[in-house]
């Protein structure tokens, strides 16, 4: 017996129609047709607006007849489609008002907010048509992908070990030495690279949809053009870009990245996004108009009571993510990138803003924070939050959290790198970062992998130029060096820039090696930036959003040049991975709850048992008691860490052990290679059990068993 709903109700022309659904927003296959939802409170009317794929002219526009709307949403189902073949887009007519904040506008085709896959600019670098009607063109997905049995890996918190990447950069080089460099399938080949380094999670810089010619502009230094090449401008929410995939040209993008997930959950990788909700590709006043504009700007966006945008993002303008409907809609886009790509969490960029209300001031307790924390579908996802905006809003330690979000830890940044350069007064807060900031956190209940510990990311220096460069130089840029932070925290080591001074290039892998020694044995999520294993450099540019050039992409070269940097790395992570006193859930109570004779942790200076906290020192030490790892319920071996970041040697009494157990040499920054490291499990005794000479600005590890 045939269904009902497979029969039209309607014609317009040689189209056949009947009322749609209106849940689920956007376009949807259903039996013998796609169904069309879109939301608009202030629109008047919609019509539908079909093109054959890559077609500069529709090949109908189908008005939404009156009975087809609900509320304020107009759907419609359209039979006999051929929707492999098919782009569209919406017309929206109601009031040009931009004072009261409306900008519609039925000469414009927009795309639709809900589209799950976008065309118009399939291939990166590759110029458009700028004549066109539509340049970002809504498609039809389709669920057709064999995940087999891959689902998200739901790795504890506290065991991740973060690697942020750019999905261009990582294989865009020529060295790379992959097919098809530049893309979602190219990291595929790179998989044996992260497992040899020893990271379980990849934070992709955003891979929605985005327009890289978004104010290209010539290089003033070399003529080359000069693109929107981070990506945190989002054009579209649901839908992966079409540029990274080595199949977007032929619209397989959705497949192409599925694909890769999958085969980094079988090798023990998650996937985190780095997702843009705080502000879109539209831009203030004088910016395109794409899509959320067009379809209901007073709803989307943060204006002003004269209708101007906010700009808390730095971009222009700002989303309206406390108004339900952008809620909704935020809410919809992570449980789709959960349910259908297996995503195992995401990084909210400028995440401060989703906690402002309409007005712009922050809110006690956000709702979209809470419904994001408490989703059914999002329960096992990773939520973590850059804690801060470009309005001044800074949250960090501060964030509503409601018992879910983890934080980007900028004050771990700002005082290791403040330690690393041997700056006084740094102690007493370097010894609540290595121990997860329980300063920040522990008051409000919250463990220790709440700290997503970094010392570098995307957004400034390298590690290499971090202890390269006094100052940033961002010349190639064209804004006159003006762009970027000028807050570095960063010490060139005695010279700007590149060297041969062998001194000099000496004590920045040796600086290199304590940052990154420092971080692994730090409670929390360790973060790592793309190549910082190998000593990518930017040449001093700590802003490079612009540039699709060695600037940004790795250089696999480097991984034969800087071998012992790549060698500490590894080694460095395979010990934390190897020790889950480092890897706590709880906080350090400081005292011994397990009877071992020992504190869960301990503090030391040059004496054991007797910490320098004063402002002048620039020494510290800690002991760990393996007893007390994973709060007593494993056991592992004592660990205990020296940091010396003094210009002169210092001699280091070393706290005694139970009896029966030595203390082994796992790192000595300050020794000469190959001794720098060793593999964990084949670490060699310590020659003097009672003491040990640490080197100027070195950090040594021992393990105790």
């Amino acid at each position: 017996m045939d269904r009902i709903d497979i029969h039209p109700t309607h014609s317009y022309g040689d189209f056949k129609l009947r009322p749609g659904s209106a849940i689920p927003f956007g376009a949807t296959l259903v039996p013998g047709g796609v169904n069309f939802s879109i939301f608009s409170r202030h629109a008047k009317s919609c019509t539908l607006v079909l093109f054959k794929k890559h077609s500069s002219e529709p090949m109908a526009e189908i008005p939404f007849p009156q009975e087809f709307s609900i509320g304020n949403v107009f759907s419609m189902t359209v039979f006999d489609l051929d929707y492999e073949n098919l782009e569209y887009g919406y017309r929206m007519d109601g009031p040009f008002n931009p004072k009261e904040g409306h900008w519609f506008d039925p000469t414009k085709v927009l795309l639709d907010p809900y589209a799950k896959i976008i065309g118009g600019r399939d291939i990166w670098g590759e110029k458009p048509d700028w004549y066109n009607m539509y340049h970002h063109r809504a498609r039809l997905a389709f669920d057709d992908f064999d995940w087999e049995s891959d689902r998200p890996l739901e790795i504890p918190p506290e065991d991740l070990i973060v690697y942020e990447m750019h999905v261009r950069s990582f294989t865009r080089h020529p060295s790379a030495g992959v097919k098809h460099p530049g893309t979602f399938a190219a990291i595929r080949d790179k998989i044996p690279y992260l497992k040899e380094l020893g990271v379980n999670s990849i934070e992709l810089m955003p891979i929605y949809e985005f327009d890289e010619f978004e104010n290209s502009r010539p290089n003033p230094q070399t003529g080359e053009l000069l693109l929107n090449y981070w990506g945190y401008s989002t054009v579209g929410f649901f839908a992966p870009k079409a540029g990274y995939a080595a199949t977007g040209k032929f619209g397989m993008q959705m497949d192409e990245l599925k694909t890769l997930i999958k085969l980094l959950h079988k090798n023990g990788i998650e996937v985190i996004l780095d997702v843009v909700f705080n502000h879109t590709a539209e831009g203030n006043e004088y910016g395109p108009t794409i899509s959320f504009r067009g379809i209901d700007n007073k709803t989307y966006y943060m204006l002003t009571p004269d209708g101007y945008y906010f700009n808390f993002s730095g971009t222009g303008n700002t989303l309206n993510c406390n108004n339900p409907i952008v809620r909704n809609m935020v809410l919809d886009c992570l449980r789709y990138w959960a349910a259908e790509y297996h995503i195992d969490g995401f990084r909210f960029d400028l995440a401060a803003i989703l906690g402002r209300d309409p007005w712009g001031a922050p809110l006690a307790n956000p709702p979209l924070l809470e419904t994001l924390a408490f989703d059914p579908i999002l329960a096992k996802c990773k939520l973590i939050a850059e804690a801060w905006d470009a309005g001044g809003l800074y949250q960090v330690g501060s964030f509503p959290a409601f018992g879910r979000w983890a934080e980007w830890n900028g004050k771990y940044r700002d005082t290791i790198r403040k330690f690393l350069k041997g700056e006084p007064g740094i102690v007493g807060n370097m010894a609540q970062r290595l121990q997860g900031s329980p300063d920040l956190y522990a008051g409000a209940g919250r463990g220790p992998a709440t700290s997503i510990n970094f010392i570098t990311c995307h957004d400034g220096f390298t590690l290499m130029d971090l202890v390269s460069y006094d100052g940033k130089h961002n010349e190639a840029n064209g804004e006159n060096n003006n762009d970027g932070t000028n807050d570095n925290d960063s010490w060139n080591c005695g010279w700007e820039g590149p060297t041969d001074n062998p001194d000099i290039n000496g004590l920045r892998h040796r600086q290199i090696k304590n940052a990154i020694a420092m971080l692994l044995v730090s409670q929390g999520v360790p973060m790592i930036l793309m190549g910082d294993e190998v000593g990518r450099t930017q040449y001093g540019n700590n802003n490079t959003y612009c540039h699709d050039n060695e600037l940004n992409w790795l250089d696999w070269n480097l991984l034969q040049t800087n071998a012992d940097l790549f060698k500490f790395f590894k080694h460095c992570i395979a010990f934390r991975n190897a020790h889950p006193v480092l890897r706590n859930k709880y906080h350090y109570r400081n005292v011994d709850y397990v009877s071992s004779g020992y504190a869960d942790i301990t503090w030391h200076g040059t004496q054991a048992w007797n910490a320098d906290w004063s402002d002048s020192s620039r020494v510290l030490a800690f002991m760990l008691c393996g007893k007390h790892a994973k709060e007593g319920t494993v056991t592992d071996n004592y660990i205990y860490v020296a940091m010396n970041m003094h210009w002169d040697s210092h001699w280091f009494d070393i706290p005694g052990l139970p009896p029966g157990m030595q203390w082994h040499v796992f790192a000595n920054t300050g020794a000469t290679p190959p001794a720098q490291s060793w593999e964990p499990g084949t670490e060699p005794l310590l020659e003097n059990q009672y003491g040990i000479l640490i080197a100027d600005r070195s950090v040594v590890i021992l393990v105790g068993k």
